[in-house]
């Protein structure tokens, strides 16, 4: 435990501020132009676009399309496939992220129960839609740009767990609230089907078997990984920009700021509470855990939303709020775990 706080503490104060050298200013540039503004530069570039109808919901399905089956996976194939890993899983890690999504998870369930009078599916949805990380569209770039590919194993670990730990409880609940029409066990099995079918999971199931067999990547494979993969995190963004324009603020304001405020700031102390008081998670893990938990609220939350009919404006308000706010917490944060 002493040995994960010393670590935070050598992670804060590594590149302490020199007001005579002017090293934490520098620091400051780089993270604004190396990683905020080609970050959220990009993003919003695409809301322009599909705002001023120059780039359509057809064109942005196909860049969707084309970053999730190809791009994302190949570019984290070849990170995993060339990382080195660890001699044993930090099992705090997942401990410290998925104990603080759940608490958040609780804590939006008892805001909606006590603060506005929801129903349990309804509160369900809601504890979603605190708990829930936009990892795909945003958390992968983002922490591929911030911290290289040495972030690749941890992202891989907190991708390959995040639906399969956080929708069999919600949709077991929701179900449960509505008379239990879904077995647990159909649940899972759909979930199970639908994770196996991800090309992303593909992608870093492969890049691992390459790591732990200490095989290098065949040249023309690498080169085809390379080139599609660099177009990742670019068209990854520019499409979830465009994206949000499918979203609003509606209705009462209320229900998302508690939701925004639970998953940008809560959610995120939480981890980084956990990771280096708790347990003994290294300093890259703890940067890339506490930067994922701080991710806006996702498209599944939304998904879930419209599937059963409930919180459907304050799931889509939560999602377009929390992302517009991410440029200043999200900023805010790098500027804190600096590596």
């Amino acid at each position: 435990m002493a040995r994960g706080a010393s670590d935070a503490r050598r992670l804060t104060n590594k590149k302490a501020p020199d007001r005579h050298t002017g090293q934490h200013k520098e620091s400051a540039l780089d993270i604004i132009f190396g990683i905020i503004l080609p970050v959220f530069g990009t993003l919003g570039l695409g809301y322009a676009a599909a705002r001023l109808k120059v780039f359509d919901e057809a064109a942005n399905r196909g860049l969707s399309v084309f970053v999730f089956n190809f791009a994302l996976p190949l570019m984290l194939f070849r990170a995993i496939a060339q990382a080195e890993l660890p001699a044993a899983m930090p099992w705090g890690y997942l401990l410290s992220y998925y104990l603080g999504a759940f608490a958040v998870f609780g804590l939006a369930m008892a805001a909606g129960r006590l603060l506005f009078a929801r129903r349990l599916d309804e509160q369900t949805v809601l504890g979603l839609g605190g708990a829930f990380s936009n990892t795909g569209m945003l958390g992968i770039p983002l922490v591929m740009t911030a911290y290289g590919p040495s972030a690749a194993l941890p992202l891989f670990v907190m991708i390959a767990c995040h639906s399969l730990l956080m929708l069999p409880p919600t949709t077991a609940l929701i179900e449960a609230a509505r008379g239990g029409r879904q077995s647990i066990g159909a649940t899972l099995l759909n979930l199970a089907k639908s994770v196996l079918a991800t090309p992303i999971i593909w992608g870093l199931s492969s890049g691992l078997a390459f790591a732990l067999s200490g095989s290098a990547i065949p040249g023309p494979l690498d080169a085809v990984a390379k080139g599609l993969g660099g177009a990742a995190t670019p068209c990854a963004l520019f499409a979830l920009g465009a994206s949000l324009t499918r979203y609003s603020l509606g209705g009462n304001l209320r229900e998302p700021a508690v939701l925004v405020a639970l998953k940008t700031v809560v959610h995120p102390a939480l981890v980084w509470l956990l990771a280096t008081q708790v347990f003994e998670v290294p300093p890259l893990w703890v940067m890339t855990g506490v930067l994922l938990a701080a991710l806006p609220a996702g498209i599944t939350p939304y998904l879930f939303a419209q599937r059963y009919k409930v919180c459907e404006a304050t799931v889509a308000s939560a999602v377009f709020l929390s992302t517009v706010l991410s440029v200043a917490t999200l900023s805010a944060l790098l500027f804190l775990l600096r590596p």
